[in-house]
């Protein structure tokens, strides 16, 4: 009698693990003074909470080490900017080395990555004020890096025009209050917890990407789009600045199934209030937004999902 009970007892745990899901997944995201970070982790208990799946959420280097992680096996889930994203699709730029990574798949667009560049010191006013600055472009090779480079060549600068540096976020943040850099781009969702932090005890401000410059990159690169940081996102900040963004996108490894990525599309953007309520991130979630400007095909789960809401997009 008591082994019969044993067994009832392993089968109704094993029921019960079924009925709820079981399935797990490791979410790369980015450094913990970015934007990917703390969204990520609002993603995860939401598709935890609402598809059943365990989404455990790692601090990383960002968009190529997303990829990078999924190709290996290590992750499942990333965050990527949409312009990285292409580049490991198609081998390009920061994916010369390693070649085509086609090992994921596009779960769907979520917002807007400002490139925001921030700096203290009163004489930099625009993107040509650079020009003999030490500048954070970002840690070679990455996103930040490539987006620093199109936008210096937009302005007529190169590399050599400047004194880079390779910093994180939170690293070119510190060098920016201890003087060691004039100024940093910073490529994330606005309000950028590294620039609130900056912001908020130091006389910090965003310099506008606009005009020519903007018009000359997007002329140049599709990937990016120009975008309002609204007045007041920062201390100080006390009208809107116009710059350029790419997009934060989500990325699911090729290999998950398709019942489990249709399940954690649903419960991101069947819930966007809630993820709002958690995230401001959250109100940029929309159906258009997460199927347009993709450059690299969709997962078939997410394409189930979409085309239900009246949308077909490019999927395998």
């Amino acid at each position: 009698m008591k082994r019969i009970l044993t067994i009832l007892l392993a089968l109704a745990m094993v029921l019960s693990l079924a009925a709820c899901g079981g399935a797990s997944m490791t979410m790369g995201t980015g450094g913990t003074a970015g934007t990917y970070y703390g969204y990520g982790g609002v993603l995860g208990n939401q598709i935890k909470n609402t598809a059943g799946i365990t989404v455990n959420v790692v601090s990383t280097d960002g968009s190529k080490a997303n990829i990078l992680g999924i190709d290996a096996g290590n992750y499942q889930l990333g965050t990527v900017q949409s312009d990285v994203m292409a580049y490991a699709w198609e081998g390009t730029r920061s994916f010369a080395t390693e070649g085509k990574i086609d090992s994921f798949r596009v779960v769907g667009g979520l917002y807007a990555e400002a490139v925001q560049l921030v700096t203290m010191d009163p004489s930099i006013k625009s993107v040509a004020d650079l020009k003999g600055k030490k500048v954070s472009i970002g840690a070679s090779g990455s996103g930040v890096y490539f987006n620093a480079v199109d936008i210096l060549g937009a302005a007529g600068l190169s590399e050599s025009d400047i004194q880079p540096q390779y910093q994180s976020f939170a690293d070119s943040a510190d060098a920016l209050k201890d003087g060691k850099i004039d100024a940093a781009f910073i490529v994330a969702g606005a309000p950028t917890p590294a620039i609130q932090e900056l912001t908020t005890t130091n006389k910090a401000y965003l310099v506008p990407i606009d005009g020519d410059i903007a018009t000359k990159l997007m002329n140049d690169s599709p990937f990016y789009t120009t975008y309002k940081i609204p007045a007041n996102t920062y201390t100080g900040q006390t009208e809107d600045v116009t710059t350029v963004t790419v997009k934060a996108t989500l990325i699911v490894s090729a290999d998950a199934t398709e019942d489990d990525v249709y399940k954690l599309t649903a419960a991101i953007f069947d819930h966007v209030d809630d993820i709002t309520t958690a995230h401001a991130k959250g109100a940029e979630l929309s159906i258009d937004n997460a199927t347009s400007g993709m450059e690299a095909p969709f997962h078939k789960g997410a394409a189930k999902y979409f085309a239900e809401k009246g949308v077909t997009v490019e999927a395998e």
